[in-house]
């Protein structure tokens, strides 16, 4: 068995390494002749689009595997967002390659991001991977192995306008059963200067909202009980027939049933309205583009949960601008102090923060933990910079942050962080709070864990409760990362 890092689930949200979690597939036999194993890399995203390859390879004779020396094929689907992220993959890759090499057939793949960045690196100079495939050209995976097979070049990184794999059911890895990610829009068009995601996932397009509603109720019928709408800026979901799908006009007459436009907003209450039973949260919020809409949106529906990522990256101005953020000090905490106006003190706000910035100064780092101080977030994902190859700011500014500087300032964004956690979450004590159980608690089997609308993990005690259930428990302890309580009557 693999004994590398399985299923890593986000213990730790006051780490600096809090995005580079891994999750591999699961075993699932149903009588196909080849296996399958794909490991997945970095954001929600990723992880969702590995459910995607999962039942492209599912439809083409493959099972998948938890063990990859037993694959046929091995799949990496990685992330470019940090340096480290890249070294752990290529450690992989010699791995994979150590088995290739008692097992000649086998066939080793790397998809997304890094993919797109890589590909002649990686399947050419060193030699790495018998394919490489972009996060929009999934449907080509089948055709690209039988290549790979032949012994011809296995690449496809080509970013399309239109894909947004709406007429794919994913397979879903690694699933409790009551979770699950729907990706609504894929691609970005906010070229923030530190940000690879624009050149390798291309430019944004939204999903076809019928397909999403599709896809919610058929797994609110499976037993599910929660998804988490994704996107890299969810708050600019736009679709429209005419904009979106030329071919779905010529195939449905206009009606008082056609859709003109469909924004976030709308969107949201089209799936809240799939069931209350279903809860329903997203990722991620831009913080130019949420609107009091979508807020109002969250407030009229309670199994619209009452949590926002909504990431900052800086408290200071002249650093936005550096980083081509779109909005400045000011803006953000006037939608801070909207959330906090619509949506009241408990819900909860989360953020991404980078130290260290280029030519950010000791004042300007001072400025976002007092934003910090303002804000009070429940958590955060803090990272200090590291400049990655092709974006702007690798092209037009200096990484001139000496990385002992960096990584002190890290260490007082990750402090403070910390200690706002834990003052955050004493507010929940003497509260009830409603749960939906995700699973057993990882530290014992008579114990259960599951999140608040706030999207805090709450641990009590099992009694006669299972996955799937909605109960209500008083909280009586935490830590930074944690509450504890007991189930108690509604």
């Amino acid at each position: 068995m693999d004994n590398f890092i399985q299923d890593l689930d986000i213990l730790d949200r006051n780490s600096q390494e809090a995005m580079e979690t891994v999750r591999t597939s699961k075993e699932e036999n149903t009588g196909k002749t080849k296996k399958l194993y794909i490991e997945s890399y970095g954001c929600q995203m990723n992880f969702a689009d590995s459910e995607i390859v999962s039942s492209i390879m599912k439809d083409n004779g493959y099972d998948t595997t938890s063990e990859y020396e037993q694959a046929d094929v091995i799949f990496l689907n990685t992330c470019s967002i940090r340096e480290k992220a890249e070294q752990t993959v290529r450690k992989r890759l010699s791995d994979f390659n150590n088995v290739k090499k008692r097992k000649p057939e086998l066939t080793i793949g790397v998809l997304g991001c890094m993919a797109e960045r890589l590909k002649e690196k990686l399947l050419e100079e060193e030699k790495l991977v018998d394919v490489v495939v972009g996060p929009d050209a999934y449907r080509d995976l089948p055709k690209l192995i039988e290549s790979a097979e032949e012994g011809l070049k296995a690449v496809n990184t080509f970013l399309s306008r239109e894909e947004t794999y709406a007429d794919i059911s994913p397979v879903r890895l690694n699933s409790n059963g009551i979770t699950a990610f729907i990706s609504i829009m894929r691609g970005c068009d906010n070229m923030c200067s530190f940000c690879v995601v624009p050149f390798t996932r291309g430019r944004e397009r939204s999903r076809d909202p019928h397909s999403i509603l599709k896809e919610a109720q058929d797994l609110f019928d499976q037993g599910y009980r929660e998804v988490t709408l994704l996107g890299q800026n969810v708050d600019s979901y736009k679709w429209s027939p005419e904009e979106n799908n030329k071919a779905w006009l010529e195939k449905k007459e206009k009606s008082a049933e056609a859709i003109e436009v469909v924004n976030f907003a709308n969107l949201l209450e089209m799936v809240a309205l799939v069931s209350p039973l279903l809860r329903i949260r997203f990722s991620t919020s831009h913080p130019k583009d949420i609107t009091d809409e979508v807020l109002y949106t969250m407030k009229k529906y309670d199994n619209i949960c009452k949590y926002i990522h909504l990431p900052a990256q800086s408290g200071n101005s002249r650093v936005l601008d550096l980083m081509n953020r779109t909005y400045d000090r000011e803006w953000y905490i006037n939608r801070v102090d909207a959330i906090r106006r619509i949506l009241g003190e408990e819900c909860g706000i989360s953020s991404d923060m980078i130290a260290g910035f280029c030519s950010e100064t000791e004042e300007e780092h001072q400025d976002t933990l007092t934003l910090m101080d303002y804000v009070q977030y429940d958590f955060s994902y803090m990272f200090f910079y590291s400049e990655r190859p092709g974006t702007l700011a690798a092209k037009k500014f200096e990484d001139d942050i000496p990385l002992d500087v960096k990584k002190r300032r890290l260490q007082e964004i990750i402090n403070k962080q910390q200690a706002m956690s834990l003052s955050r979450n004493k507010l929940d004590l003497g509260k009830v709070h409603q749960v939906l159980v995700e699973g057993t608690s990882k530290r014992s089997e008579e114990q259960l864990q599951g999140r608040n609308t706030a999207n805090k993990v709450v641990i009590f005690d099992r009694g006669s409760h299972k996955k799937g259930d909605y109960v209500n428990v008083l909280v009586h302890d935490c830590t930074t990362a944690t509450l504890f309580g007991e189930v108690v009557e509604s």
